[in-house]
Formats: C-alpha cells, sequence, structure tokens
C-alpha cells in the first residue's frame, strides 16, 4: 500500500493498535511481567558484571573454624572483644559491627567488650527492625559507637533473590541509616544530606528515593569476584595479618553457614548464598565506586512503549509484504535491544512492557492489515473486474446500434433508394441512435449519481402517469415472452426528475420480465400510506435468497441465479434506481423467495412532502 487507509478503516486500525498498546502496559504491572523483568535483570547482570570491586573493605569473619576454635555461637561476645582488640594496633578506618547486642549478658564478658568499643575509633553498631520495634545495642555499648545502622540485607524478592537493599528503615520515631552507609559516610568524613529524591555525602550524589513500601532502596553491584575475607581464626593465630586491615573499612560478622540465620541469593549466586555481612560489604563497595543502577521512570516507559505502539501501526499503515515485515522485525529486534543498550549505561528498563508493547502491537497490526485491509483490497479488485466486464459488455452492446447506424447509412448514401425503403432506413437510425444515446447516458448517471452532481428536476407528476409511460415500453418485451404486464391500483403523485424516475420505475419492470419464465405475470401498483407512496412492481420470477438481497444494489453484482440464467446483464441497474430513490427522499424495500418472485417497492414522499434535492454524495 501506498496510503493511508479510508478514515472509517483508519479509526478501526487505531483502535485496535491502541488497545494492543494498553494491554500490554496493564500487562506490564502484572505479577508475571514483574517476574520476567526480574530474570532479564539477572540474565543482563550476568552478561554485563561490573567491574571488580576497590577493595576498599575487609570481612573480618567469624566462620566455622572459629567457632570451633574459640568456644561456639555462646562466646561471640568474647569472639568480638578478641577482634577489636586485634584490629586496633592497625588503624582501620571504620569498623562496622553485624552483630546485634541487645540483649544482656554477664559482666564478665560485656565490661571487656565495652572497653574494647571504647578504644575502637569510627566505630558503627547496628540495631535490627523486628515489625515496628527496634532491637537496639545496649546503651552501655551504643555510647561508644559513631553511629547506629540497620543490619537489614536482604529484600523481600517474589524469588527470594536480593538485588536491591534500603539504605534507610524507619518507625514512627526513630529511623536508622544502612550499615554500609553509615560506614561510608564515617569513612568520607561527611555528613548525609538527604531530600526526596535523593541523598548526597560530599559530592557524591546516591539515587535513592523514599518509597511508600521500600525506605531508599539501592540497587547492589555484586561482582564476581568475592569481597576480601580474613577469618577471625587466623588473625588470632597470626596477629601480624591485622596489616591487610590498615586504612580499610572492616565489616565485623559471622559468615558461619551454622551459625548465621541471614543468608542472601543473589543474581550470581544461583543456589548458593552469602551471608549478610558480605551483602553489606558489596553495598559499601557499590557506594564507593559511585557508580549506581538507576529505574527508568514509569513516564520514560510509557512514552517508549507508545513510541513502539505508533511505529509499528505506521509500519503496516504505509507499507505491506515483505517490506512491511522486514521493518517491523527491525522494530522487534529495537524493543529487545532497548533494556540491554539501558542497563549497559546503568538505567534499568523494564524488559516485559516494551517487548510485550512491540509484539502485541505488531501482531495487531499485521493480522488487521492481513484480515481486513487485504480483504478490503480484493473487494476492490472485484469492483474493478466487474467494472471491466460491464464496460466490455456495453462496448459491445453499442456495437449493435453502432452497426445498424452505419450500415444504414452506407446504404442510403450508396444506393438510390425508394422513398419509403428511405424512411425505414432513418427511422432504424433514429431507433438505434437514440438507443445508444441511453446507454450513454445510463453509465453518465452512474458517475453523477455516485459524485453527488446530479441535479433534480422539480416537476408534479402523477403515479398513474409515471406507470403508464413504463408500461408502454415493457409491454412489447412481455409479449415476446408470453408475461402479462398490467397495473393495478395506482394512486397519489410525487415531486422530483420525471426523466429518472421513470427510469427507475422502467429498470425495475424490465429486470421482472427479463427474469420470469413464460406464462407469468408482472404487477404494477402505487398506494398511499399517509404522507408516503408506496410504488412496487411484482414479479413471479427466479427470485434471490436472503444472503444476496443485502448486495444487489451494489455496483456491478449480479446474483447467481441471474448469472445462470443467460440474460446478459450489467449489474448497475439497481445501484442507479437505489440512488434515484434516495435523492427523491425515499427508499427501496424488496421481499424475494427463490423460485417464487420477488417484489420490489419504492416508499417515496408523496406531493404535499416532496424533499429538496440533496447537495452531498450519498
Amino acid at each position: 500500500m501506498k496510503r493511508l487507509w479510508p478514515s472509517r478503516q483508519t479509526l478501526g486500525y487505531a483502535a485496535i493498535v491502541a488497545a494492543s498498546l494498553a494491554i500490554a502496559v496493564i500487562a506490564g504491572w502484572t505479577s508475571l511481567a514483574a517476574q520476567i523483568d526480574d530474570f532479564a535483570y539477572d540474565s543482563m547482570f550476568r552478561l554485563y558484571p561490573p567491574a571488580p570491586a576497590s577493595a576498599g573493605c575487609v570481612i573480618l569473619a567469624i566462620d566455622d573454624p572459629t567457632y570451633s576454635a574459640m568456644g561456639g555461637v555462646r562466646e561471640y561476645r568474647s569472639m568480638l572483644t578478641r577482634a577489636l582488640d586485634l584490629i586496633r594496633p592497625a588503624h582501620p578506618k571504620v569498623v562496622g559491627v553485624d552483630i546485634v547486642l541487645a540483649d544482656r549478658e554477664v559482666a564478665s564478658e560485656d565490661d571487656p567488650l565495652e572497653r574494647a568499643m571504647q578504644a575502637t575509633p569510627n566505630l558503627v553498631l547496628v540495631a535490627h527492625l523486628d515489625g515496628q520495634r527496634w532491637e537496639n545495642p545496649l546503651p552501655r555499648f551504643a555510647r561508644w559507637a559513631a553511629a547506629i545502622g540497620h543490619d537489614k540485607a536482604d529484600e523481600i524478592s517474589r524469588d527470594g533473590v536480593t538485588r536491591q537493599i534500603p539504605l534507610e528503615q524507619r518507625t514512627g520515631r526513630e529511623r536508622h541509616w544502612a550499615l554500609s552507609l553509615e560506614a561510608f559516610r564515617l569513612a568520607r568524613g561527611q555528613r548525609i544530606l538527604e531530600s526526596p529524591e535523593e541523598l548526597q555525602i560530599g559530592d557524591l550524589v546516591i539515587p535513592a528515593a523514599r518509597t511508600a513500601d521500600q525506605n531508599r532502596p539501592l540497587r547492589v553491584l555484586y561482582t564476581r569476584e568475592s569481597i576480601p575475607q580474613l577469618s577471625l581464626k587466623d588473625l588470632s593465630d597470626n596477629p601480624a595479618l591485622a596489616a591487610r586491615l590498615a586504612g580499610k573499612v572492616v565489616f565485623i560478622g559471622v559468615t558461619s553457614i551454622s551459625a548465621t540465620y541471614d543468608r542472601v541469593a543473589t543474581p550470581f549466586a544461583g543456589n548458593d548464598r552469602i551471608p549478610g555481612v558480605e551483602v553489606h560489604a558489596y553495598l559499601f563497595e557499590t557506594l564507593a565506586r559511585g557508580r549506581f543502577l538507576t529505574n527508568a521512570s514509569d513516564l520514560s516507559v510509557a512514552l517508549f512503549c507508545i513510541i513502539v505502539g505508533v511505529a509499528a501501526g505506521l509500519i503496516f499503515a504505509l507499507l505491506s509484504g515483505w517490506p512491511a515485515y522486514a521493518v517491523a522485525g527491525l522494530l522487534l529486534v529495537a524493543a529487545h535491544v532497548t533494556p540491554i543498550l539501558l542497563f549497559r549505561q546503568n538505567i534499568v528498563f523494564p524488559y516485559f512492557a516494551p517487548v510485550g508493547a512491540a509484539w502485541l502491537t505488531i501482531v495487531a497490526s499485521a493480522s488487521y492489515q492481513h484480515f481486513v485491509v487485504r480483504r478490503a483490497l480484493r473487494v476492490a479488485e472485484t469492483e474493478r473486474k466487474r467494472y471491466q466486464q460491464a464496460i466490455h459488455f456495453v462496448t459491445h452492446e453499442m456495437r449493435t446500434p453502432l452497426t445498424a447506424i452505419q450500415g444504414s447509412s452506407e446504404l442510403m448514401g450508396r444506393y438510390n433508394l425508394s422513398e419509403e425503403k428511405r424512411k425505414q432506413m432513418a427511422e432504424m437510425i433514429n431507433q438505434e441512435s437514440k438507443r445508444l444515446a441511453r446507454m450513454i447516458q445510463t453509465f453518465l448517471d452512474v458517475e453523477r449519481l455516485s459524485d453527488g452532481q446530479m441535479e433534480l428536476k422539480r416537476e408534479p407528476f402523477t403515479a398513474r402517469e409515471l406507470v403508464d409511460s413504463c408500461l408502454l415500453r415493457v409491454r412489447p418485451l412481455g409479449e415476446r415472452k408470453n408475461i402479462q404486464v398490467s397495473a393495478g391500483d395506482l394512486e397519489g403523485a410525487l415531486e422530483g426528475d420525471r426523466e429518472l424516475m421513470e427510469y427507475a420505475v422502467y429498470n425495475l419492470m424490465t429486470n421482472a420480465v427479463k427474469y420470469s419464465a413464460s406464462g407469468t405475470a408482472v404487477t404494477v401498483r402505487c398506494l398511499a400510506e399517509g404522507d408516503r407512496l408506496r410504488l412496487s412492481v411484482n414479479d413471479q420470477g427466479i427470485g434471490m435468497d436472503a444472503k444476496e438481497l443485502h448486495q444487489i444494489f451494489q455496483k456491478f453484482y449480479r446474483t447467481k441465479r441471474a448469472e445462470a440464467s443467460g440474460e446478459k446483464g450489467t449489474g448497475i441497474g439497481l445501484s442507479i434506481v437505489e440512488q434515484i430513490v434516495h435523492h427523491h427522499g425515499g427508499k427501496v424495500e424488496v421481499t424475494s423467495q427463490p423460485g417464487k418472485g420477488s417484489c420490489f417497492t419504492l416508499v417515496l414522499p408523496a406531493l404535499s412532502r416532496a424533499p429538496q434535492p440533496p447537495t452531498v454524495s450519498v
């Protein structure tokens, strides 16, 4: 196709494309779409992993060998005291303790731990939010902490994978920043400045907006390389290893598989899980590198889907065949690739919505073109062929009067004919000329009526005058086939173009004679019903079925029985009849049964209310 379709088709097409786009956008908010988006995110994360961390932090791990060597779970406070004492000479930049110290123990364990904390600068302890209640470190410990952060290191996700964690947790009266954020702030020696859309530490802007259900979530940039770890047992056996911690941010936490409850799944880990303290370390490194994955705004996603939908609609509106499908394929590739390209630019763009919008709108557009537009084209092609056939038929029919006119004129000019013979030939030329003129006029009337250019004459005439004029011309045709053509009651009068109305009635009567068998009858009546006249032509001919009745007024349409009868016809007569009647403010009613005949009724305004001719085309 080289042009857009007619307005009605365009509106229907636009509605289908818009509906498909709306379905795709709405589906993008479903749980299934979210699962697909998460799967796509994890795949892109593994395909384009972050660069290795800068090793700005180290995990001092209380692992299984540590528990075995230092007394088990009951001795975790003495282990923590031992850890703080061992790392103090290395002067770490910040020490973050990922162990909640909310329970009171015996003084023999708490007193040494408090002294160790007092001697540790830039110490960060953790609090745990249990429902709406905070489990804070004991006041004797909290007094020596430079900051207290929350310990949440996992995400309540659909599939259990932690992709982001909140930088802030709050209740009605109390809130804490994340352990990693507090450690990062202390390492920078800066304050946290906050706004609804972001946080700022020094010159670093962190794109963590406050949300309704999560408090400032930030995506964690895990790496394939693990965060450097040092076992507390190894450090206790060899204190010189503390040199590895010099100038580092040290996170002390439990990594033992048997002792810790916070095991976290990541996009990398698969079935393997990492301890919560390692998640805090990864978040610290995410902050340290200053590179963040940000979510695309809902508005940008909606605009992209709209652009994809409009593009799909235009492709199949302006193109057809393999070019349309080739360009549509490129659009699909663009929809699939765009989230990947944006991910490489640190933007997390949903995968389901744009891909769903592309597929649904392309399928809808292609289906509409295939099933609707091509059907319309086939109908147009059929009409064109019928028109060509009609022109061929008319051309063939014109040859007969032209041959008669040409032959008669040659005889009159070449031979010395008697006066009587010359009169006969002159009469023949006159009749054939009129016949030829009527053929030409018929086709001109089709075009003029179709374009709304027909100007109706305004003259009064009675139904009897109209029918009697047609009877004089039709009865000889009926006599040749032994068909009785008669008129019943002829009531009323109307106003309009008598010549066109005669054509309409004459066409109905000749059709009745043409498609009726010998020995039948054709009857014409006109009855007044209030301000309307009902002029009917009733025959006992071949009839039509119900399906054909809806198409008989289409140009060049002929019923199967009409074509099978052997009678010649163009299929345009009834189209002209309908337009003539419509221009006179009336309508055509048809009843018919196969093998029992048809009744065509012209319902027209009576003389008292005949309308002015319409000024626009039908």
